[in-house]
């Protein structure tokens, strides 16, 4: 699990997976406060590093954006997939001075395993174009949440269960 900025909450989605499955393991980052680009994608592919397992990564927000910054670097660590949850766009990124630039050059390239991204219609980070525009780009999937906000607490989605399901569809077609 490689959550967003400020490293969310116990009651997050992706902490709820996390303590739901067995071989889900979180991406600790020294700062969750002031993203640093290099510890972030360091961190990533510290991770994938260290297990000789198969790994899906999943990612909310700046977390799927570093997955995605991070995927050139993951090519022979054995990842299977990506499950991305609303990455931020550009455009957002710029307006955030707590957020290192580099992150904002949003890559373009496509990922080197299969993926998906999970997008909102009404999500203040990313228009939903926004969100189509990067899916295309990494050759991901998109998986239309609807009015769902940023995909977190603030917008309701604590539990998530709706997501789980999209997740245990996605790693049936894996």
């Amino acid at each position: 699990m490689a959550p967003g900025l400020g490293g969310g909450s116990s009651s997050h989605w992706y902490t709820r997976w996390e303590q739901k499955l067995s071989t889900a393991r979180r991406i600790e980052q020294s700062d969750w406060h002031e993203p640093n680009f290099d510890n972030w994608v360091a961190r990533i592919t510290e991770h994938a590093s260290s297990t000789d397992r198969p790994i899906v990564l999943v990612g909310h927000s700046l977390g799927a954006l570093s997955i995605v910054h991070a995927a050139p670097l993951l090519a022979d660590k054995g990842i299977r997939a990506a499950f991305l949850v609303a990455p931020p766009s550009q455009r957002v990124l710029l307006t955030m001075p707590e957020v290192d630039p580099r992150f904002a050059h949003v890559p373009t390239a496509p990922l080197p395993f299969p993926s998906v991204l999970v997008a909102s219609r009404d999500d203040p980070y990313a228009t939903y174009e926004e969100s189509e525009a990067m899916a295309l780009d990494w050759g991901s999937a998109i998986s239309d949440a609807g009015n769902a906000g940023h995909i977190n607490d603030e917008s309701g989605h604590g539990p998530w269960p709706e997501g789980l399901m999209r997740f245990a569809g996605f790693l049936k077609t894996l």
